[in-house]
């Protein structure tokens, strides 16, 4: 049986974990720097586990200790406390019961990523954690290898990205290019083709990519808004759109990645 202690304090030190998460800010000047994530919910803290993450601790709601009880934590210290006091601690109605901290594991290089890889999603300036998380999910589900990122890219082990992904983070290899987009060389030198998403009236559509063009790709998607960078652009080996009807210009930035992510690989 699972067993916890009981913090009814929110100014707790052990606790310190979890204090403020709705705060992006303080979250990304506190977790990289001390080797730290934070999960949320059942699902992703059993595919954290499950992908080798190392537990630092647990905060659940004292009325779901039991649903943990066949997990391995590896003497990691787990704390209950109601609802009203995780709130005061996170900022946040905890309404999936459980968050836990995990330990960090070192950064892979880009070449490390590449080494690998057949197909690869890079990201260009894309800060917005939402369209992170899915655009990993989508990744993990459509038969992408690996994603790479500016250095501008949001955190992909940030809650609110490792939520919405669904633990698929944990499933895809990822790095950061730098320097960017001079990077870009090493990815060409792995022997991909850079294929570079763009509503640019050159594009040409995703579907009529030759074989030679789909055997081994990198697909670089930019920023909700503003796209890629004309340099990003300009690094590509062929720009690619994705058709569009009815008078639409374009798709978020996630929906569109999981488009091009299906084309590729089918």
């Amino acid at each position: 049986m699972l067993t916890a202690e009981t913090i009814t304090d929110p100014s707790d030190e052990r606790i310190g974990d979890y204090r403020a998460l709705t705060d992006v800010e303080l979250r990304t000047r506190w977790e990289p720097p001390n080797g730290l994530f934070i999960g949320e919910g059942e699902l992703v803290i059993r595919r954290a586990l499950r992908a080798g993450y190392r537990l630092r601790s647990v905060l659940i709601d004292a009325k779901r200790v039991g649903q943990l009880d066949d997990l391995e934590l590896h003497d990691a210290p787990v704390y209950a406390g109601d609802q009203a006091t995780l709130e005061s601690i996170t900022g946040f109605h905890v309404h999936r019961g459980v968050l836990a901290s995990f330990h960090r594991k070192p950064d892979l290089t880009a070449a490390e990523v590449l080494a690998t890889a057949r197909r690869v999603a890079v990201l260009e300036d894309v800060n917005n954690h939402t369209n992170v998380g899915a655009i990993f999910r989508g990744a993990a589900a459509l038969g992408m290898d690996a994603v790479l990122l500016s250095p501008s890219c949001a955190d992909p082990l940030y809650r609110r990205s490792v939520r919405v992904s669904m633990g698929e983070v944990f499933a895809i290899p990822y790095a950061r290019i730098e320097p960017w987009p001079d990077g870009l060389a090493a990815v060409r030198a792995a022997g991909l083709t850079l294929l570079a998403m763009t509503p640019a009236p050159d594009a040409v559509p995703i579907q009529t990519l030759t074989a030679g063009q789909r055997e081994r790709t990198a697909l670089l998607l930019g920023a909700e808004g503003p796209g890629l960078s004309a340099k990003a652009l300009d690094a590509s080996d062929v720009r690619v759109v994705i058709p569009m009807r009815n008078g639409v210009d374009s798709l978020n930035v996630a929906a569109a990645a999981a488009v091009a992510f299906w084309e590729l690989c089918r």
